[in-house]
């Protein structure tokens, strides 16, 4: 049987042990032991495990020199390799290392470099490797200079590819490949992110960016210099943001010329063309989407006249984007766009069956192919994906199964789908929603307004719809003006209220009709719950249908969730509405405290204010339920204002005991935000507390209009004017545009946790999140992610450069006496210089 390698893993950085887990866990061989301290790693060795190479986290503190002297202190592993991981400023190996590499090379080299370390050196033929090899990112463009003269003695493959077709690298000098920004002559010393310029023969210059080492190679001088191309950087920001997006068009055929517009001009592409070609058409490849920003104007030539096309269809990739890619140069449209650079991607289903062809090309040679070619490839998919589904409609259509007004399913197909939903979750313990969504006063449209204008209602209903929920979600319309969802997946029931105030809110916005007049429409909306409220199809669609006369009778325009028992829940809401008017004056509320910490570090840097109702009967009762219930009746202005000033008071004791000064955010309500001396209650409180209004973020809901609060932005700009940071909460669930979130003066979005719940369920939430996080920054605002449960939605959030993090992995809220002493020990493990824990 094949020995295990057994490998000690030692650092005090959590994220560090993440990746070397990461990288070494997948591969059986790897026995993995890990210590963060020397108390640790004493303990550890004192079971005298099995162990044949050691790694190591060279952050220079002092228990990771106190670490190796440990581990050379046994006789048992005084010879066991050493591989140290260094930060990003990369110099002479640490003592007593047989390698090392750099944080961001781990997933890429750490598993081979354990088994040379294992192997020993080889035998010596020719001069050895030196160090500078690993001086930067695997892929990166480097080359090594000598000195003084800055003459390129060795160069990497992607340097050799960014002056391909003009020989040699190798003999020129750094000052004729590179022309810094600021005019400074070579050599220059130690140095990252210098701008510059890459200077090719052809005058085909890149811009770009030149980290630079100094160092020592066999006792000699050596300059090594790192090249980032800055093209490339841009295309994959752009990239990103645009897959990111793509999922928003529709998938009809406007929706896809829609989406290949914008993959044209995030691209900087001459041409894109999507094709369908499925195999039950009579006509053969028919055109999608084409998209033309050449010059002039092109007659295309037939689909059946062009042979590149027929071999994408038959399931072959054709690619000219590359250096060394030998697709054909010639074909009667390759040679009527002029296109110089080009790729031809068969769209497949899930069982690789090709439905069609993508085409992207430009008419001058791809230098950012590398970044290029993926980011089309992933554009495959969704365009694939919208064939697909139009396929599905075309047979659906043809089976009776898709309406044919709305293209949705139909009664038949939506009530095979629940039986289905229902079979699956009976089996794997799954909760879901069924919604029901009503047209108010449809009949009125029809006769007033006649058939022809309720269609269009009812077809801008359907887009909305289909628009507010995920993909994994069913949308059908049932009957008449009513249409059915179901909502997989689901978490707790907060996160169904949200789409259901999403689908409410999305009919807000009124319907442009074909004669250019708008009508506004509202809807009620229905809410039954799988297994709570039924455990039959039927049984479920018959209380969703309950609920939804129950928001009719309150008014249309609102949903409702399905109640057992109506009046007995309504008359527990009255007496629990006169029981709320006295809880202040009895001491009932408390306010609970969830700490934010730093993405990166972990620390705590914040903390929501969260308030809580012990009822002396009924035990604590949800904010969710409460809180309405103040609101409704006015209440939430007493309660509001008592939260802020407890919060405040707390706030500025625990600066006083541990003199962090954390920040304190604290909800506000619409009712609060209506209130004309809001500034001055708040003023009022931080005067009275003495806390620093720059520690006070005032959170609002993302759902709060401009419409519902006529002097939103003006209230939240006095606020902000006092130094009061503001916080937009549960982005993402409501309908904020990005005119809203440019107008409001939030320092912070909070992206919602039934995205973040999401993340590794549902690709459709990671990319709004991602999206989230790209457009935040680029307005110059933080982010905080909200519901952070498990470790893969921390490695998500921190690789998409989330700033600040909070949710039950790193804690619960929690009373005063227990964040007290999450404070203490924070306080402790500093005093003796030990990490914050995560």
């Amino acid at each position: 049987m094949k020995e295990s390698i057994g490998v000690l893993i030692f650092t005090p950085r959590r994220d560090i042990r993440r990746a070397v887990f990461d990288a070494l866990d997948m591969d059986g061989d790897f026995v993995l032991l890990s210590a963060r301290d020397a108390t640790q790693l004493e303990a550890l060795l004192a079971d005298a495990p099995p162990l044949h190479v050691a790694v190591f986290g060279a952050d220079g503190s002092a228990d990771m020199a106190q670490g190796l002297r440990i581990l050379r202190a046994s006789p048992r592993y005084a010879s066991v390799p050493v591989v140290h991981v260094v930060d990003d400023r990369p110099g002479v190996a640490p003592e007593g290392a047989v390698d090392w590499l750099r944080e961001g090379a781990i997933g890429v080299e750490l598993a081979q470099r354990v088994r040379a370390a294992i192997r020993g050196p080889a035998p010596a033929i020719g001069p050895e490797p030196p160090d500078w090899r690993f001086a930067f990112d695997a892929g990166a463009a480097w080359v090594i200079a000598s000195t003084p003269g800055g003459c390129v003695v060795e160069s990497g493959a992607a340097m050799d590819r960014l002056f391909a077709g003009e020989g040699p690298v190798q003999g020129r000098l750094l000052a004729e490949i590179f022309a810094l920004a600021d005019g400074t002559a070579w050599p220059v010393p130690d140095g990252e992110g210098l701008a510059c310029t890459l200077r090719r023969r052809d005058g085909d210059d890149i811009g770009g960016e030149v980290d630079v080492r100094h160092i020592v190679d066999r006792g000699e001088h050596r300059i090594a210099v790192g090249f980032r191309d800055m093209r490339a950087v841009d295309m994959a920001e752009r990239a990103l943001s645009l897959l990111a997006v793509l999922d928003a068009c529709s998938s009809d055929d406007e929706g896809m010329g829609e989406a290949a517009a914008m993959l044209a001009d995030a691209l900087e592409l001459d041409v894109v063309a999507v094709w369908s070609a499925l195999p039950e058409s009579e006509y053969g490849p028919e055109v999608l989407a084409r998209i033309w920003n050449g010059p002039g104007s092109v007659e295309w030539p037939d689909a059946s006249d062009l042979p590149l096309l027929k071999v994408c269809l038959g399931g072959e990739t054709l690619s000219r984007l590359a250096a060394g890619e030998d697709a054909p140069v010639t074909d009667p449209l390759i040679d009527t766009l002029g296109l110089r650079s080009y790729v031809l991607l068969p769209l497949l289903d899930e069982r690789r069956s090709v439905l069609g062809a993508l085409l992207a090309g430009r008419r001058r040679t791809a230098g950012d192919a590398r970044v290029l070619g993926p980011a089309l490839r992933a554009a495959t998919a969704r365009f694939a994906s919208a064939l697909e589904l139009r396929r599905a409609r075309e047979q659906g259509r043809v089976r009776g199964l898709i309406d044919t007004l709305t293209a949705l399913p139909n009664r038949l197909l939506f009530n095979d789908r629940l039986e289905t939903t229902i079979r699956e979750a009976e089996r794997t313990g799954e909760c879901f929603a069924t919604l029901l969504v009503d047209l108010d006063r449809f009949k009125g449209i029809n006769e007033t307004l006649g058939h022809g204008v309720g269609d269009q209602v009812l077809t801008a209903l359907a887009k909305r719809l289909r628009a507010s929920v995920r993909a994994s979600d069913t949308v059908a319309r049932y009957a008449g003006d009513e249409f059915t969802l179901i909502l997989r997946h689901i978490i707790k029931r907060d996160d169904v209220l949200r789409i259901a105030e999403k689908i409410v809110q999305a009919m807000e916005v009124p319907l442009s009709l074909e004669d250019g007049s708008e009508l506004q429409a509202t809807i009620s909306v229905g809410i039954s719950f799988f297994p709570d409220d039924a455990v039959e199809g039927e049984l479920l669609l018959r209380h969703a249908d309950e609920a939804m006369y129950g928001a009719k009778s309150l008014g249309r325009n609102n949903y409702q969730i399905y109640a057992a028992n109506v009046d007995a829940a309504q008359q527990q809401q009255a007496e629990l509405k006169v029981r709320l008017r006295h809880a202040v004056r009895n001491d009932e509320l408390r306010v609970f405290y969830q700490p934010q910490v730093d993405a990166v570090t972990e620390d705590i840097i914040g903390m929501e204010a969260l308030v809580r109702w012990e009822h002396p009967e009924l035990g604590m009762i949800s904010p969710a339920f409460f809180i309405p219930l103040a609101e409704a009746s006015g209440l939430i202005v007493p309660i509001g204002e008592w939260v802020l000033r407890t919060a405040c008071a707390q706030a500025k004791a625990w600066e006083a005991r541990y003199g962090l000064g954390l920040r304190i955010g604290v909800n506000l309500s619409a009712v609060q935000l209506m209130q004309q001396n809001l500034a001055a209650v708040v003023a009022s409180a931080l005067q009275d507390t003495g806390l620093d209004p720059r520690q006070l973020e005032l959170e609002v809901t993302e759902s709060i209009s401009v419409k519902t609060v006529p002097h939103l932005v003006e209230t939240l700009d006095a606020l902000h004017a006092m130094g009061c940071g503001i916080a937009i909460d549960d982005f993402g669930t409501g309908a904020a545009s990005l005119d809203y979130l440019r107008r409001l003066p939030a320092d912070r979005i909070k992206i919602d946790q039934s995205f973040v719940r999401n993340i590794g369920v549902d690709p459709d939430d990671e990319a709004i999140v991602r999206a989230t996080i790209d457009v935040a920054h680029r307005l110059k605002r933080g982010v905080v992610a909200e519901g952070v449960e498990i470790e893969q939605h921390l490695q998500f959030l921190r690789a998409n450069g989330c700033d600040e993090l909070q949710g039950y992995l790193f804690c619960r809220p929690l009373p005063v006496p227990s964040f007290e002493k999450l404070l203490a020990e924070r306080e402790r493990l500093v005093s003796e210089g030990q990490a914050v824990p995560a």
